[in-house]
Protein backbone atom coordinates (compact mmCIF):
# COMPACT_ATOMS: atom_id res chain seq x y z
CA UNK A 1 0.00 0.00 0.00
CA UNK A 2 1.11 3.55 -0.74
CA UNK A 3 0.46 6.56 1.42
CA UNK A 4 -1.08 9.33 -0.67
CA UNK A 5 -1.73 12.88 0.46
CA UNK A 6 -4.84 14.51 -0.96
CA UNK A 7 -5.53 18.24 -1.04
CA UNK A 8 -9.17 19.24 -0.57
CA UNK A 9 -10.73 22.61 -1.34
CA UNK A 10 -14.20 24.12 -1.70
CA UNK A 11 -15.73 27.58 -1.83
CA UNK A 12 -19.32 26.84 -2.95
CA UNK A 13 -22.28 25.04 -1.44
CA UNK A 14 -21.35 25.04 2.26
CA UNK A 15 -17.60 24.39 1.88
CA UNK A 16 -17.06 22.83 5.32
CA UNK A 17 -19.87 20.34 4.68
CA UNK A 18 -18.46 19.65 1.18
CA UNK A 19 -15.06 18.77 2.68
CA UNK A 20 -16.56 16.57 5.38
CA UNK A 21 -18.60 14.69 2.75
CA UNK A 22 -15.47 14.31 0.61
CA UNK A 23 -13.55 12.91 3.59
CA UNK A 24 -16.35 10.38 4.14
CA UNK A 25 -16.13 9.42 0.45
CA UNK A 26 -12.33 9.07 0.67
CA UNK A 27 -12.77 6.76 3.64
CA UNK A 28 -15.15 4.60 1.60
CA UNK A 29 -12.84 4.15 -1.42
CA UNK A 30 -12.05 0.51 -2.25
CA UNK A 31 -8.64 -0.84 -1.21
CA UNK A 32 -8.04 2.37 0.74
CA UNK A 33 -8.03 3.63 4.31
CA UNK A 34 -8.31 7.25 5.44
CA UNK A 35 -5.44 7.55 7.92
CA UNK A 36 -5.42 11.17 9.04
CA UNK A 37 -6.83 14.59 8.20
CA UNK A 38 -5.63 18.09 8.92
CA UNK A 39 -7.69 20.86 10.42
CA UNK A 40 -9.79 22.91 8.05
CA UNK A 41 -8.24 26.17 6.85
CA UNK A 42 -9.68 29.28 5.22
CA UNK A 43 -7.78 30.91 2.36
CA UNK A 44 -8.29 33.65 -0.21
CA UNK A 45 -9.05 32.45 -3.76
CA UNK A 46 -6.13 32.24 -6.18
CA UNK A 47 -8.09 33.23 -9.26
CA UNK A 48 -10.77 35.85 -9.75
CA UNK A 49 -11.15 37.92 -6.57
CA UNK A 50 -14.95 38.10 -6.85
CA UNK A 51 -15.49 34.66 -5.34
CA UNK A 52 -15.83 33.37 -1.77
CA UNK A 53 -12.87 32.30 0.35
CA UNK A 54 -11.89 28.65 0.16
CA UNK A 55 -11.95 26.04 2.88
CA UNK A 56 -8.98 23.67 2.53
CA UNK A 57 -7.57 20.56 4.19
CA UNK A 58 -5.15 17.71 3.53
CA UNK A 59 -5.90 14.03 4.06
CA UNK A 60 -3.56 11.04 4.29
CA UNK A 61 -4.92 7.99 2.47
CA UNK A 62 -3.32 4.55 2.49
CA UNK A 63 -4.28 2.88 -0.79
CA UNK A 64 -3.68 -0.04 -3.10
CA UNK A 65 -5.12 1.96 -6.00
CA UNK A 66 -2.71 3.07 -8.72
CA UNK A 67 -2.15 6.83 -9.03
CA UNK A 68 -4.42 7.05 -12.09
CA UNK A 69 -7.12 4.88 -10.51
CA UNK A 70 -7.00 7.15 -7.47
CA UNK A 71 -7.26 10.22 -9.72
CA UNK A 72 -10.33 8.70 -11.40
CA UNK A 73 -11.87 8.00 -7.98
CA UNK A 74 -11.20 11.57 -6.83
CA UNK A 75 -12.78 13.00 -9.98
CA UNK A 76 -15.82 10.77 -9.42
CA UNK A 77 -16.17 12.15 -5.87
CA UNK A 78 -15.91 15.70 -7.26
CA UNK A 79 -18.64 15.01 -9.82
CA UNK A 80 -20.87 13.34 -7.23
CA UNK A 81 -20.62 16.50 -5.12
CA UNK A 82 -21.61 18.77 -8.01
CA UNK A 83 -18.27 19.81 -9.49
CA UNK A 84 -18.61 21.07 -13.04
CA UNK A 85 -15.29 21.40 -14.85
CA UNK A 86 -15.02 24.65 -16.81
CA UNK A 87 -12.31 26.16 -18.97
CA UNK A 88 -11.78 28.88 -16.34
CA UNK A 89 -8.83 28.05 -14.10
CA UNK A 90 -9.04 28.75 -10.39
CA UNK A 91 -12.71 29.63 -10.49
CA UNK A 92 -15.20 28.83 -7.74
CA UNK A 93 -16.04 25.16 -7.20
CA UNK A 94 -18.00 22.88 -4.94
CA UNK A 95 -15.03 20.56 -4.53
CA UNK A 96 -11.46 20.22 -5.70
CA UNK A 97 -9.46 17.09 -4.86
CA UNK A 98 -5.78 16.88 -5.83
CA UNK A 99 -3.18 14.17 -5.36
CA UNK A 100 -0.35 16.08 -3.72
CA UNK A 101 1.98 13.17 -3.04
CA UNK A 102 1.81 9.44 -3.78
CA UNK A 103 4.37 7.74 -1.56
CA UNK A 104 7.79 8.88 -2.72
CA UNK A 105 6.83 8.51 -6.38
CA UNK A 106 7.51 11.18 -8.97
CA UNK A 107 5.09 11.09 -11.89
CA UNK A 108 4.86 13.28 -14.97
CA UNK A 109 1.88 11.98 -16.94
CA UNK A 110 -0.50 13.85 -19.24
CA UNK A 111 -3.28 13.62 -16.62
CA UNK A 112 -1.26 13.71 -13.42
CA UNK A 113 1.89 15.26 -12.05
CA UNK A 114 3.11 14.12 -8.62
CA UNK A 115 4.26 15.85 -6.50
CA UNK A 116 1.51 18.30 -7.38
CA UNK A 117 3.13 20.90 -9.62
CA UNK A 118 2.10 23.98 -7.59
CA UNK A 119 2.08 22.64 -4.04
CA UNK A 120 5.36 24.38 -3.14
CA UNK A 121 3.69 27.76 -3.82
CA UNK A 122 0.47 27.18 -1.90
CA UNK A 123 0.24 27.91 1.80
CA UNK A 124 -3.22 26.30 1.85
CA UNK A 125 -1.53 23.01 0.91
CA UNK A 126 1.78 23.23 2.80
CA UNK A 127 0.51 24.22 6.24
CA UNK A 128 -2.25 21.57 6.48
CA UNK A 129 0.25 18.99 5.14
CA UNK A 130 2.79 20.01 7.80
CA UNK A 131 0.11 19.62 10.44
CA UNK A 132 -0.18 15.90 9.70
CA UNK A 133 3.36 14.95 8.61
CA UNK A 134 5.56 17.42 10.52
CA UNK A 135 7.93 20.03 9.17
CA UNK A 136 10.86 17.59 8.87
CA UNK A 137 8.96 15.48 6.32
CA UNK A 138 11.16 14.60 3.35
CA UNK A 139 9.61 15.18 -0.08
CA UNK A 140 10.38 12.98 -3.12
CA UNK A 141 12.89 15.55 -4.43
CA UNK A 142 14.86 15.39 -1.17
CA UNK A 143 13.69 18.75 0.21
CA UNK A 144 12.33 19.05 3.70
CA UNK A 145 8.85 20.45 4.08
CA UNK A 146 10.30 23.04 6.47
CA UNK A 147 12.23 24.62 3.56
CA UNK A 148 9.03 25.00 1.54
CA UNK A 149 7.23 26.49 4.54
CA UNK A 150 9.98 29.09 5.00
CA UNK A 151 9.66 30.07 1.32
CA UNK A 152 5.83 30.25 1.43
CA UNK A 153 4.49 32.48 4.21
CA UNK A 154 1.08 31.61 5.63
CA UNK A 155 -0.27 35.05 4.65
CA UNK A 156 -4.00 35.22 5.35
CA UNK A 157 -4.36 31.46 5.83
CA UNK A 158 -6.48 30.82 8.91
CA UNK A 159 -7.01 27.54 10.75
CA UNK A 160 -10.73 27.13 11.38
CA UNK A 161 -11.85 26.01 14.82
CA UNK A 162 -12.90 22.38 15.09
CA UNK A 163 -16.45 21.56 16.12
CA UNK A 164 -16.81 22.55 19.75
CA UNK A 165 -13.83 24.95 19.78
CA UNK A 166 -14.41 28.62 20.51
CA UNK A 167 -14.28 30.82 17.43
Amino acid sequence: MELAYIGLGSNLGEPEAQLRAALDALGALPASQLVQTSSLYSSAPLGPADQPRYVNAVAALRTDLSPLALLDALQHIEQTQGRVRKAERWGPRTLDLDILLFGQQRLDLPRLQVPHYHMHLRAFVLYPLAEIVGEQFLLPDGQRLSALLRACPAGDLQRLPAAGEAR
